[in-house]
């Protein structure tokens, strides 16, 4: 049993690293592909659809002006957006804030609605909502807080214009706008980089793989109406429908010139409710099409799976298991030099030399891949490729990473007590917006 579960720890780290490499190595071909100095003027579309630009917010009354504003100034003609900002079940000043931008008189000429809204179903509610009135031929996301860059649309629609009848969805990039605030903030920022400059570079580079992030994001209006739109009261909504895309063959293309500007938790408190939701809801989906490694599926969604059953089950499960094999070898060590004779529970060949050993040299592994993929992801984006930020890097992963993984945990049991005790654990944490 106890050589079963070290042989278990040691193979599912490495298949782990193997991952973590392939994805490096299409990140960095696609990075060096792409090496390009930017114009200083953006050539014209062939055509510029109409857009139906979407804001769901809810208590958003901090950030909301910020985001309309933004999204207003885009550099896109203003005769072919429609916005809609929806002030979804609110009790503050998100509606009268919303309004107010509006009221502006450089703005008086958009096509702009504030709507009240008193439904159900959240933010998958509200796209729905959207998705059913929307005149546009996409529809576009922002969450509240995400403050679009000027040309963000243009490249989104850039992209899916080029193969409309492959490209169901659009993807940009997302950026931690107060990524300054705090030590959790700073490490936050790490990670933001490195899922958009090495996951989401990676898999599409090899695999033409995306996935929908939330906001800033496109999806071609009458196939969202094909499918049925978003799951209402799903934790995780962009990922779900990102599943539903795949599993039509369809494809959910990257636009990395397109950016946004989110806001980021500052708290631990704020953090661990927001990302235990996010945990929650990508256990659900995973479990959820877990039947696409076994039926006929293509190959992309059955990777998927795969990938994210690695990347949240498998490797999870390694690192606790291996992490528990360390601290009872310790203990026993630690009795034994104290006086009592105990065996060593985990070992090879009766020595602990050995496993001492092999787990060393696995963390280190883990350890420089860690670095790796979060420095080739600072150097990619400009002005992150500083000492200071290297120096974050290196104590995230002895604070940040772990308590990354104990939400996960918690996340997943929390998901389990769900199943056993059939609870409703559909319940929508409000992220807290922080006045910076």
């Amino acid at each position: 049993m106890a050589r079963g579960l070290m042989i278990f720890t040691i193979v599912s780290i490495w298949v782990s690293v193997f991952f973590s490499l392939l994805t490096i190595y299409g990140a960095v071909t696609f990075l060096l592909k792409n090496l390009k100095p930017p114009k200083r003027k953006l050539d014209p579309l062939v055509e510029y659809p109409l857009i139906t630009i979407v804001v769901p917010a809810h208590n958003e009354e901090i950030v909301i002006k910020d985001t309309v504003r933004a999204i207003l100034n885009l550099n896109y003609p203003k005769e072919q957006m429609e916005i809609l900002v929806f002030a979804d079940n609110c009790t503050d000043n998100t509606y009268e804030e919303a309004l107010s931008v509006t009221r502006l008189p450089q703005y008086a000429d958009f096509n702009i609605e504030i709507i009240q809204r008193r439904g159900k179903g959240g933010k998958a509610g509200v796209l729905n909502d959207a998705l059913a009135r929307a005149k546009g031929d996409w529809l576009c996301v922002y969450d509240a807080d995400a403050m679009p860059e000027r040309n963000a649309l243009y490249f989104l629609v850039k992209k899916g214009i080029e193969d409309p009848k492959n490209y169901a969805a659009v993807f940009g990039r997302n950026k931690t706008r107060n990524y300054k605030q705090n030590f959790l903030t700073r490490c936050i920022n790490l990670e933001v980089v490195t899922s958009q400059r090495i996951q989401h570079t990676g898999l599409w580079q090899l695999f033409k793989i995306g996935h929908i992030p939330g906001t800033n994001f496109i999806i071609q209006k009458n196939y969202a109406r094909e499918i049925g739109g978003w799951d209402n009261g799903a934790l995780t909504e962009d990922t779900a429908l990102s599943f539903r895309i795949m599993e039509q063959g369809k494809l959910i293309a990257l636009a990395p010139q397109a950016e946004a500007f989110q806001q980021e938790p500052e708290t631990i408190g704020v953090y661990y409710r927001q990302r235990k939701r996010w945990a929650k809801g990508n256990y659900e989906v995973i479990t959820g099409n877990l039947k696409h490694l076994f039926d006929k599926s293509n190959w992309r969604i059955k990777w998927e799976v795969f990938y994210y059953i690695n990347t949240f089950f498998w490797f999870n499960c390694a690192i606790v298991i291996s992490s528990g094999i360390f601290l009872v070898n310790l203990v026993t060590m630690l009795l034994n030099f104290i006086g009592f004779t105990l065996q060593m529970p985990f070992t090879f060949g009766g020595g602990n030399r050995q496993i001492a050993a092999i787990l060393l040299v696995n963390w280190a592994m883990m350890f420089a891949i860690y670095l790796l993929q979060i420095n080739i992801a600072l150097v990619s984006q400009y002005g992150q490729a500083t000492t200071e930020n290297f120096l974050y890097s290196v104590a995230s992963y002895f604070t940040y990473s772990q308590l990354f993984l104990g939400v996960s945990i918690v996340a997943f049991f929390s998901l389990v007590l769900d199943r056993i005790f059939k609870r409703d654990g559909t319940k929508w944490y409000k992220t807290q917006r922080f006045n910076d």
